[in-house]
């Protein structure tokens, strides 16, 4: 894979966050978080409170399982933005990927009403149903 590197310096101590965004989002569709995340770090440090940086960086942390990092971003996003469909789903799963399903089903829930998408509707009927065969197993 070809090495891909931060977006150049504009002003001393200033990084260009719109190219950062764009490189990293790139990486990102090309399957690689973990240099997406190298792009996307100093731009956090730059501004630590950008949501658009803060999903891209959420994604990498998924896409690379590392779960808690991740809800830690997308917790910051869906407490920023309440509405924000895809923060409030993927926060859903990724909770589901840790098997904490009581902590998947409202966000999973909120998200399947809020776009009608039937893929988000059948993360909640997956969700209940190994949340089901959990407590089976336990009893």
């Amino acid at each position: 894979m070809e090495r891909y590197e931060a977006p150049k310096m504009i002003f001393p101590g200033q990084r260009d966050l719109a190219g950062a965004y764009r490189v990293a989002w790139g990486l990102l569709h090309d399957d690689a978080p973990a240099e997406a995340l190298e792009i996307l770090e100093p731009a956090l440090e730059a501004e630590p409170d950008n949501v658009g940086l803060r999903s891209l960086r959420a994604w990498a942390f998924f896409r690379r399982a590392q779960l808690d990092k991740a809800i830690a971003d997308l917790r910051f996003l869906v407490e920023a933005d309440p509405t924000d469909v895809w923060a409030r789903h993927t926060l859903g799963r990724a909770y589901e990927r840790k098997s904490a399903y009581t902590d998947a089903l409202p966000h999973l829930r909120i998200a399947a009403v809020m776009s009608g998408d039937a893929a988000h509707e059948r993360a909640v009927a997956r969700v209940l149903h190994l949340q089901d065969q959990l407590a089976q197993r336990v009893n």
